[in-house]
C-alpha cells in the first residue's frame, strides 16, 4: 500500500548538481569524462536535470569552465535538462554569460538552463584575477539578473545591445542562494529558486518561506518553485554507505582546514581523524544529507519533503568510487517506484 509520503515522493522531481569531482589518483581528464558518463546514466535513469557548479582555484573540482563543460555534455546526451548550478555571476559580464548559453541554447534547443549565484565561489585572490580589470559587486547582482533576462527575451525596436546567439532563446534563469537575499530576488522577479543546503542548510527554512510568502506570479512562473540540494550517499547497507561516506567527511574536512579537496578514498572509521569540533562542523555542513541504505535514505527523504515541501531535490555525492557513485544515483532513482 502507498502511503502518502511515498506518493509525494513520486511526484517529486529529482535531479542532479555535479562538481566534476577530482580524484587524488586521477586526472582531471579522468573526472571530465566521468561527468559526461554520470550525465549519460542520470538521463537513461530519468532524472529531470543535470546542473554543473562553478568553482575556482579548487584541485578537486573541475566544473570551473562551465559553459565549455555543458557544451561537451550536452552534445553526448539527448534529452536530459543541463545547465549551471551555478554560474556566478560576479565574475562575469552579463552579455558573455548571454552569448555562451545562448549560442548552447541555439545549437540543444530546450534542454539550457541557466541557474545564476551571486558569490564568487573562491577566494578573495583567484577573485580578483578573475574580475581583473572590473569592480563588480554583490550589490550588482540584481541588475545583472536582470540585464540577463532582457538579453534572452524577445528583442525590443529601440534595443541596442543584443545577445547574439541569445537574443529570443528564453533560456530559463534561475536564482541560486545559501541566504535570503537570493530568496527575496526570486519572489519579486517570479523565478524558480533553488536553495544551497548541501553545503549551507542553516537558513533553509526561512529562506523557503520568504520566497513563498513574497512570489509575484511572472511571464517566466506562476507559482513558486524551490529546489534544495541534499548531499546522498546511497548504498545497499547503511554501513556499507556509512562506510563510503567517510570519502565525503575527509573532502569537507580539507574545504574547512584549507587543505587539497581532491577526493580520497573511504577510511574504516574517522576516529583520531578529526577534532571535536572538525566533526561537529562537518555534521552541520551535512544537516540535510541523506546517508544509508535505499530504505533509510527513503524516510529520510520523506522527512524533508514533509518539513520543507520542495519541489525538487537536487543531489549531490562524492563517493570515490565510480561504479558505486553511480549506484548511489540508481539507488535513489529506483525510491520513487
Amino acid at each position: 500500500m502507498t502511503s502518502i509520503a511515498d506518493s509525494a515522493l513520486k511526484t517529486t522531481k529529482f535531479s542532479i548538481l555535479e562538481l566534476a569531482p577530482v580524484r587524488e589518483d586521477q586526472t582531471v581528464g579522468f573526472s571530465l569524462k566521468h561527468s559526461l558518463e554520470l550525465a549519460q546514466h542520470a538521463e537513461t535513469l530519468g532524472f529531470d536535470r543535470l546542473w554543473l557548479a562553478e568553482h575556482h582555484n579548487m584541485d578537486g573540482i573541475a566544473s570551473s569552465a562551465t559553459a565549455v563543460l555543458l557544451g561537451y555534455i550536452l552534445a553526448n546526451t539527448h534529452s536530459i535538462k543541463v545547465g549551471s548550478g551555478g554560474i556566478m555571476l560576479p565574475n562575469h559580464a552579463p552579455l558573455v554569460v548571454a552569448e555562451q548559453f545562448g549560442t548552447l541554447a541555439t545549437l540543444y534547443p530546450n534542454r539550457v538552463e541557466l541557474g545564476l549565484g551571486r558569490a564568487p565561489g573562491t577566494d578573495p585572490l583567484t577573485m580578483r584575477a578573475l574580475r581583473r580589470g572590473r569592480q563588480e559587486t554583490e550589490d550588482q547582482f540584481p541588475q545583472d539578473v536582470l540585464e540577463i533576462l532582457s538579453y534572452f527575451a524577445d528583442a525590443h525596436s529601440n534595443q541596442r545591445i543584443k545577445a547574439t546567439p541569445g537574443q529570443g532563446t528564453h533560456v530559463p534563469v534561475w536564482l541560486l542562494g545559501s541566504s535570503l537575499f537570493s530568496a527575496q530576488l526570486a519572489a519579486k522577479l517570479g523565478l524558480p529558486y533553488s536553495f544551497a543546503s548541501h553545503f549551507a542548510p542553516r537558513m533553509l527554512g526561512q529562506a523557503i518561506q520568504l520566497y513563498r510568502e513574497n512570489f509575484q506570479p511572472s511571464e517566466y512562473l506562476d507559482q513558486p518553485f524551490v529546489s534544495m540540494g541534499v548531499p546522498t550517499v546511497v548504498a545497499q547497507t547503511d554501513e556499507e554507505a556509512e562506510y563510503l561516506a567517510t570519502s565525503v567527511y575527509l573532502r569537507i574536512q580539507a574545504l574547512l582546514t584549507g587543505q587539497s579537496l581532491k577526493l580520497k578514498p573511504p577510511v574504516e572509521s574517522m576516529e583520531g581523524r578529526w577534532s571535536v569540533s572538525e566533526k561537529m562542523a562537518v555534521q552541520n555542513f551535512l544537516a540535510m544529507a541523506q546517508i544509508g541504505s535505499p530504505e533509510t535514505v527513503k524516510k529520510g527523504l520523506n522527512r524533508l519533503l514533509e518539513q520543507y515541501q520542495v519541489d525538487e531535490f537536487i543531489f549531490t555525492c562524492d563517493i570515490y568510487d565510480t561504479s558505486k557513485r553511480l549506484d548511489n544515483f540508481s539507488l535513489l532513482m529506483d525510491l520513487k517506484k
